[in-house]
């Protein structure tokens, strides 16, 4: 795991696909680093004052996109803060490079069975609204996993709990950050 010089770990982003614990994970260890914890679907929702799921039927994918790219710009701002991103948020490899800058990049991995398990009772996942939401998991799985294997560090969800993740997420943290001094 070599860092670039011209980085500087001051937060910690969570990338991966839907339903691998993101959100659960995340404020596990802003509370124990003492971080802020933030959401970047729920920053757009907050800002638009409008659900995920009908800026995504309303007004299409790329719009969802481009308020993702808005939102990950500002980030570069923030201190010690864990970022919890979009599940596609990685596939602009913009967003990416972004996080990069500021924050030690954790994707969180789960197999697509386990991730449907997690998620076949969420309503709210406007990817499920899917006459086969099991292969559209697997598709967009496929298709994201070149981005997500670019995190800094992978991480298996499927038999760890919320709170191991979040342990070993704070350990690769602190490693990180001080071989960076």
């Amino acid at each position: 795991m070599a860092m670039h010089s011209d980085r500087q770990l001051v937060n910690l982003a969570l990338i991966g696909f839907m339903g691998t614990g993101k959100t659960s994970v995340g404020r596990l260890v802003a509370e124990q680093l003492h971080f802020e914890f933030l959401d970047t679907d729920d920053l757009i929702q907050t800002r638009t004052g409008r659900s995920i799921a009908d800026i995504f039927t309303k007004d299409g994918e790329p719009a969802f996109r481009a308020l993702e790219r808005q939102v990950v710009g500002e980030l570069t701002a923030r201190r010690q803060t864990v970022i919890a991103t979009g599940g596609g948020l990685p596939a602009e490899p913009a967003n990416l490079t972004s996080l990069k800058t500021h924050a030690l990049v954790a994707c969180l991995w789960a197999s697509k069975e386990k991730i449907w398990e997690r998620v076949r009772n969420q309503s709210h996942r406007p990817l499920l609204h899917d006459s086969d939401p099991q292969r559209k998991i697997r598709e967009l799985l496929e298709l994201r996993a070149p981005f997500y294997q670019q995190a800094d560090v992978l991480i298996n969800t499927d038999q760890r709990s919320a709170r191991e993740v979040a342990q070993q997420i704070i350990l690769q943290f602190k490693l990180a950050r001080r071989s960076e001094r």
